[in-house]
């Protein structure tokens, strides 16, 4: 059984508790919300893969002419 609890909390809050994790943490909160909101977040991910995969990537010198 699910039990759902319903609590409101002002942006100002969640901004604040945001600004208050060390950075690895804010990253990873910020990528899971983008991925727990965003359809094509989780679509451009999937292509990553796909292309990394299939070796359609380059080297980060071959991009930078290193």
């Amino acid at each position: 059984m699910t039990i759902a609890l319903k609590i409101e909390v002002s942006q100002e809050t969640i901004i604040r508790a945001v600004k208050s994790m060390k950075k690895p943490a804010r990253l990873a909160f910020l990528e899971d919300l983008l991925a727990a909101t965003s359809s094509e977040y989780l679509q451009s991910i999937r292509e990553a893969r796909r292309d990394y995969k299939a070796g359609r990537v380059k080297s980060h010198t071959a991009v930078f002419d290193l």
